[in-house]
């Protein structure tokens, strides 16, 4: 499941005492923060209004995907122990169609099942630990688990299991796609120039002053502290990084980080300390990020290759970061502006 990875909007061009800078809106969401912010100052009740829809939103999509909120339409379907189609709302129906047309592409390294499992290691909504679990409730849960076991249907909106105990934790997509549901309603507004943010996911539009677009960082995987490793500069596009270096525990002398493997249920061990995905909509690079996260250093920029996707993978290595750049991001000048 994703990290919260910080997304840093930089002034890089050099603030004058006539600089304008854009309006902001924040809050908080999803265990986060948020910030909306947008390049022309708005009226004053145009602005009250935004903020008050923003907070309305953000309300209904925690109501439907939070595994926080024991009535939250996600937790009523992991409750429910039945293998017969549950109604639930047509936004988790396209969000469970995304994420498992996710895990086909990777083989299953993609799984939004393996919530219990992210649980047990304690990065989930049941507490922390700080010592590996025994191996036999990992094994047990494993057998719960399983995006095949998921069946999701349009008409009537509806999800099905075929594993009595298996559940959905959508917290590797959710934020993405909340990113991308504020950015339409700012669009439906008229708002043309802004930034959306949700806990370091995030989408550009336009541009933040005339010839400037937003830029933002790409944080170097410290522990402990916040550098920047690189920055990128949006137009029209969103982006989310994942990576192994704000959520972990040690125990005897190994790292656990938060993002589990479908396939053994134990933290992915590989040198890839965080992933950033650049793509057209924020739930899609949500979701790569994590995805290309649990691939690793080899499958991972193979996949990203492969499916022409925008991909900045960062490295441990004996020598300190390597940079890994896919295809596409290389080719896209992104990188450059």
């Amino acid at each position: 499941m994703p990290l919260r990875v910080l997304a840093l909007t930089l002034l890089l061009m050099g603030c004058s005492a006539k600089s304008v800078e854009p309006v902001e809106l924040t809050g908080r969401t999803m265990g986060t923060s948020y910030s909306i912010k947008l390049a022309a100052t708005p009226d004053p009740t145009l602005q009250d209004t935004l903020q008050r829809q923003v907070e309305q939103r953000l309300h209904d999509i925690n109501a439907q995907m939070s595994t926080y909120l024991a009535d939250s339409d996600l937790m009523r379907f992991n409750r429910s122990s039945s293998t017969e189609w549950l109604a639930v709302p047509p936004e988790l129906v396209e969000l469970v169609e995304q994420a498992n047309r996710i895990s086909a592409q990777t083989d299953g390294m993609y799984d939004i099942t393996v919530g219990p499992l992210v649980n047990l290691w304690g990065f989930g909504n049941a507490g922390t630990r700080s010592a590996a679990p025994p191996e036999q409730e990992v094994t047990a849960l494993l057998k719960q688990t399983g995006y095949q076991h998921l069946q999701a249907r349009r008409s009537p909106p509806a999800l099905r299991k075929d594993v009595a105990g298996l559940q959905v934790d959508l917290s590797s997509i959710a934020k993405g796609w909340a990113v991308d549901q504020l950015a339409r309603l700012l669009i439906d507004h008229g708002i043309r120039d802004f930034l959306v943010e949700i806990g370091g996911e995030l989408r550009a539009s336009g541009q933040k002053a005339a010839d400037r677009p937003w830029r933002v960082a790409v944080e170097r995987p410290l522990d402990g502290y916040r550098e920047v490793q690189r920055v990128i500069g949006l137009r029209d596009l969103a982006m989310a990084t994942s990576g192994d270096y704000r959520n972990f525990f040690e125990d005897g002398g190994h790292r656990f980080s938060h993002t589990i493997s479908p396939k053994s249920g134990l933290p992915v061990q590989h040198s890839v300390a965080s992933v950033s995905v650049v793509a057209d909509d924020c739930a899609q690079a949500d979701a790569w990020a994590t995805a290309l996260m649990a691939l690793g250093e080899r499958r991972g920029p193979e996949v990203a290759e492969s499916l022409q996707l925008k991909a900045l993978f960062i490295l441990r290595t004996p020598g300190g970061f390597e940079e890994r750049i896919s295809p596409a991001l290389r080719d896209s000048g992104l990188l450059r502006d």
